[in-house]
């Protein structure tokens, strides 16, 4: 097919070049004569329609049909907004968690936890991620049924990388300051083998940003074996151990005294030296093995499992009945006191201008609190008269750890049914297992701490009970590296099966898919906390979802440049684990009547295709209803963690995007993006608000603007500390 093809396209161009030289005189130089030969082969190339002759059509006299929008390259507004609109961290037609999607021969990598892509697994592997295939929008696929964003699909197996050894190094002024990269792909050989392995290193003693810095390694690894030409079996492992000191929020107050936008209270010195309170370690290795069976042209059934596990751990300043130790809190701040105080307020603005070190964290005086507290503790690890005595930690650095374990398995068939239709059915397995805990990371010169909840004890004085963590373990002592506070598991499963039919007519393609799935989740406490003794330890009762989602598109092929398209879908979701539980860290319970969510999208446009230039138009309109959310923070009003599990929130998403490039030259190329849209709130959200130091609720109903300042929602809480209202 290809040889016709390719024998027609040189027999025309050879017609129009021999009318040319009937019309142009032959000049005398050869370079000349070369530039008119390529300026009428361009002109050939630009003037052909694309078109696609099956060996089939050819024999039985068929008629030609205009090539697919499928097969088109990549989406050029997609193109410009990938790189052009990164820095600006864009949101892809303002969609947040599952929007997006990022498939690995054809598993898909979001998190079961959150929705979100974990780009940090393979951190630095940029070279042997190249190979993609991008599905955006609602158009169809044949590596998943796909989300109403951009889905990518890459091929990392070692017959997938291009057969060269590469060594780069690049010097950058952002997050790393140096790079290295080692990549070698050895192509198939004459027996069927082919591996492939890349070595990364980035490094930055600081970062553009005070106080940080970065140090990352990350590794791949592939070997692939053919099998009779109908079989590949691939084998691939990477992973990307890094650890950043990171950059802190701020507020313009804390800016405008030290004279610096990129200021970090995340940092302060100690012995001379910076020191990051905010730290990231992560370690999550990748084990895959996939199997790719090709009876014929037709036909094919791509295989893969994968196995991830490790810990990612974020760490923190942690206190007990102590002043607090973050140097930007906000009662330490001279606007604190702008109202009620002045002179403290102009005292403090001189002093933090000629001192700017004094917002930064003070590690000598954490040290010298610790070293100066010596306390004991009896009856300690639950042990009569077991009386320990030293240096009792009341400030340390902890790491808030989530340790996944993750099994994937999916399954693709492809299969070309005639000459117009094709048949893609899938199946996937997930199960994904978080252990949530915290461990001291170092006791900043104490000896130990103590595992009690500061909160209840404040709360209540007289429950023994109530101020434990652990009622299994109470008065433990801990020391580094040992766990402590929170401490619970969630398990999340998934399976999936989903089909296409997508057909290619002379002028029109059209497809049709459907998706079928069921989602299941329940925590595992394993600690009996004393103030939920209920509710905190063992397994919950599972959550369980069924869901099921449509999509269809059409497209008009005009000719082999010009095409108009419409699609649309209708899907459901289950909600999130994290959006589920009320208080995860603490109990059970999960917000009241869980239920899917519901999305309908749309989308239609217009796309031109030419060898030198292209052009994308699309408008869309995406609505979503019944989502939940829960936001925990600390709130210094009730000297508490807080809770806020808001359900029945609907989105609203429509806009319009444009996206151009043109080949100018040989070498040089114009890319164009644009995106205008509205995204919006579209219902009156319900809340309960809960305290982590209490398990008692109340239920009354209250219409609130703002509720962090409402006086009623205060006493509410304080009183009972559960609120809900719409």
């Amino acid at each position: 097919m290809r040889k016709t093809a390719n024998l027609l396209s040189l027999l025309l161009g050879f017609y129009a070049y021999a009318n040319a030289q009937k019309l142009t005189p032959m000049p005398d130089t050869i370079p000349e004569r070369d530039t008119i030969v390529e300026k009428i082969r361009t002109e050939v190339r630009s003037n052909l329609p694309t078109i696609v002759i099956n060996d089939d059509e050819l024999e039985d006299g068929g008629s030609n049909i205009v090539s697919s929008i499928l097969t088109a390259s990549r989406d050029p507004f997609l193109s410009a907004a990938a790189f052009s609109f990164s820095a600006l961290r864009f949101r892809l037609r303002g969609y947040e968690t599952g929007g997006n999607a990022v498939y690995i021969n054809g598993i898909d990598f979001n998190g079961l936890d959150n929705g979100f892509t974990p780009f940090g697994l393979w951190g630095g592997l940029n070279n042997s991620m190249r190979s993609q295939q991008n599905s955006y929008g609602l158009q169809a696929n044949d590596f998943s049924f796909g989300t109403i964003a951009l889905n990518t699909n890459v091929d990392i197996r070692a017959g997938a990388q291009r057969a060269q050894t590469q060594f780069s190094y690049a010097l950058s002024n952002r997050n790393y300051r140096h790079r290295i990269t080692l990549n070698h792909g050895s192509g198939f050989n004459k027996k069927g083998w082919a591996y492939s392995f890349a070595l990364t290193g980035r490094y930055a003693k600081e970062g553009f940003v005070p106080g940080t810095y970065y140090e990352g390694a990350s590794y791949y690894a592939a070997v692939d074996k053919k099998i009779k030409d109908k079989n590949i079996l691939s084998f691939i492992t990477f992973g990307a151990p890094t650890e950043t000191g990171r950059q802190g929020a701020s507020v313009q107050e804390t800016r405008d005294i030290v004279g610096n936008n990129y200021y970090n209270s995340s940092w302060g010195y100690q012995n001379g030296k910076k020191r990051n309170a905010n730290v990231l370690q992560t370690f999550q290795p990748v084990f895959m093995a996939a199997y790719d069976y090709k009876p014929n042209d037709k036909t094919s059934l791509v295989t893969t499992v994968a196995y991830v596990f490790g810990k990612r751990k974020t760490s923190t300043l942690d206190w007990y009945n102590a002043p607090d130790p973050r140097p930007d809190y906000y009662r330490y701040l001279p606007s604190y006191y702008a109202n009620d105080n002045p002179e403290i307020y102009q005292s403090l603005q001189n002093f933090y201008q000629s001192n700017p070190n004094a917002l930064q964290v003070q590690w000598d005086k954490l040290y010298g609190a610790n070293i100066g507290n010596m306390q004991t503790i009896n009856n300690a690890d639950d042990i009569m008269n077991n009386d320990v005595s030293g240096k009792r930690s009341v400030y340390i650095l902890s790491n808030r750890v989530n340790d996944t374990k993750r099994f994937l398995a999916n399954s693709v068939y492809n299969a070309k049914l005639n000459k117009a239709i094709t048949l893609t059915i899938g199946a996937n397995y997930q199960q994904q297992i978080n252990h949530y805990y915290q461990e001291v990371k170092d006791l900043l010169g104490g000896d130990f701490w103590v595992n009690i909840n500061q909160f209840a004890e404040r709360d209540f004085p007289n429950d023994i009970d109530a101020v434990q963590h652990d009622l299994n373990q109470p008065n433990r002592i801990i020391t580094k590296g040992e766990q402590y506070g929170y401490n619970y598991k969630i398990t999340t499963s998934q399976v999936a099966a989903w089909a296409q039919l997508l057909f290619n007519l002379k002028r029109f393609d059209l497809f049709v898919a459907g998706e079928m799935s069921n989602t299941s989740f329940f925590r595992t406490g394993l600690n009996r906390n004393g103030l939920f003794k209920d509710l905190a330890y063992g397994k919950s009762v599972t959550q369980s979802f069924n869901n099921h989602s449509a999509k269809t598109g059409i497209t008009y092929k005009l000719n082999g440049r010009n095409y108009f398209f419409v699609n649309g879908t209708y899907r459901t979701m289950p909600p999130f684990f994290e959006n589920a539980y009320i208080s995860q860290r603490t109990r059970n319970t999960v917000q009241d009547g869980l239920k899917n969510e519901t999305i309908i999208s749309g989308e239609a446009g217009y796309k031109f295709i030419a060898p030198r230039a292209k052009l994308s138009i699309t408008g869309y309109y995406t609505k979503t209803t019944d989502a939940v959310d829960v936001l925990t923070f600390y709130h210094d009003q009730f000297q508490n963690f807080v809770n806020y599990a808001l359900s029945d929130i609907d989105k609203v998403f429509f806009g319009v995007e444009l996206g151009t490039e043109v080949k100018l030259t040989s070498t040089l190329s114009f890319n164009g993006a644009a995106s205008v849209g509205r995204f919006y709130y579209d219902s009156r959200q319900r809340a309960i608000v809960t305290v982590d130091n209490s398990a008692e609720t109340c239920k009354a109903n209250h219409l609130f603007k703002k509720l962090s300042h409402s006086v009623n929602a205060a006493k509410c809480l304080q009183r009972r500390p559960v609120l809900s209202f719409t």
